[in-house]
């Protein structure tokens, strides 16, 4: 792909870049045109101009310094482009450190795709709360949307640095429809996250509440057989009787790999933890797996305290389905007895 580029620059330059300072750098016209669109378009109208007057051909680039644009050139003809430019040369990473915040802006007016995502993630390394709000302006203005939503989530993070910078201060009082914009945006994202946490508290207490029901069919399945046709669950009573008769079928020797035995093996161990019953547990292997617990003595203390959270949770779903089944039944008791009383007088 870049086959060509060493020829290229070691032949005369035929473009000249004026800077800021009135000083001139010298360029290659067909690399220029091959890093940015901008410069090809520029580069064909000036040439267009002075075709046939024999005149150089110069490129203003003005609004930076001089080292910026000299370091924007450097760039430009470099290889590196590909994307393999943060870790390939120290003298580079050292001008993009220098430079991001005009390498950025030059990099989105030309349209360098490349670099501006470079200037981007140097940017974005550096953030820190007493910048960020002059980076975020800059990253709105050059229409970098992921060093926005960088600059964002550190606002969001630690805003009690941010407002009291100089820079949020000087944005309150210039622009305030930004500083709306972001207090909008801040606001936004606390009621999706709220949300997102509501929502993932309503699955895990889903989860924890199916896992009680199970432990009562398997009680259930146990003590009764699962033939009185008072199931409390009829598709969990069917699930679970299909995992004991897979596992009396299950090969031995495969059973500790088969999902299916692995999930009765945890439903038995779980039952085991909530069991209050001190023996004489219709359950199969409940004194088992009580007395494998007492053995442990902390030995996997993470993986105890997992397991001991979980069964927190499932005893604490189990209680408030208990007290909401006994708030529906007091409510439909009370819902009745006008309706007896009325019987009854008559």
């Amino acid at each position: 792909m870049y086959g060509g580029v060493g020829d290229t620059i070691s032949s005369p330059a035929d473009v000249l870049i004026i800077t800021a300072s009135k000083r001139r750098i010298p360029a290659h016209s067909p690399v220029l045109a091959a890093a940015s669109p901008v410069l090809e378009r520029l580069l064909d109208q000036t040439a267009k101009r002075i075709d046939g007057s024999g005149g150089a051909i110069s490129i203003s680039i003005l609004g930076v310094p001089h080292g910026a644009v000299d370091a924007f050139l450097r760039f430009l003809s470099s290889p590196s482009r590909c994307g393999m430019l943060e870790a390939k040369v120290e003298e580079a990473a050292a001008e993009m450190a220098e430079h991001a915040v005009h390498l950025l802006v030059l990099s989105h007016v030309y349209q360098v795709g490349w670099l501006k995502r470079a200037c981007e993630r140097a940017l974005a390394s550096r953030l820190a709360s007493e910048a960020v709000v002059d980076v975020l302006v800059l990253a709105r203005r050059c229409d970098a949307a992921w060093l926005h939503l960088r600059c964002m989530k550190l606002i969001a993070k630690d805003f009690a640095a941010v407002e009291c910078t100089e820079a949020w201060r000087f944005l309150q009082e210039h622009d305030p429809c930004l500083e709306l914009d972001i207090l909008q945006s801040l606001h936004d994202a606390h009621l999706v996250g709220r949300q997102k946490r509501r929502r993932r508290k309503r699955e895990e207490q889903r989860v924890y509440t199916e896992l009680s029901e199970a432990m009562d069919c398997l009680q259930h399945i146990c003590t009764e057989g699962c033939a009185t046709g008072h199931c409390p669950d009829s598709a969990t009573c069917r699930g679970l009787r299909q995992l004991v008769n897979h596992l009396a079928l299950c090969d031995r020797k495969k059973r500790h790999s088969c999902g299916r035995c692995k999930r009765l093996w945890q439903l038995l161990r779980l039952h085991a933890s909530i069991c209050v019953q001190p023996d004489h547990c219709q359950v199969p292997l409940c004194s088992q797996f009580k007395q494998k617990m007492d053995q442990r003595n902390g030995k996997d203390e993470e993986e105890d305290e997992k397991w001991r959270l979980l069964v927190k949770k499932v005893v604490s779903a189990r209680i408030m389905s208990c007290l909401a089944k006994r708030k529906r039944q007091e409510g439909f008791q009370d819902q009745e007895q006008p309706w007896l009383k009325y019987n009854l007088l008559e």
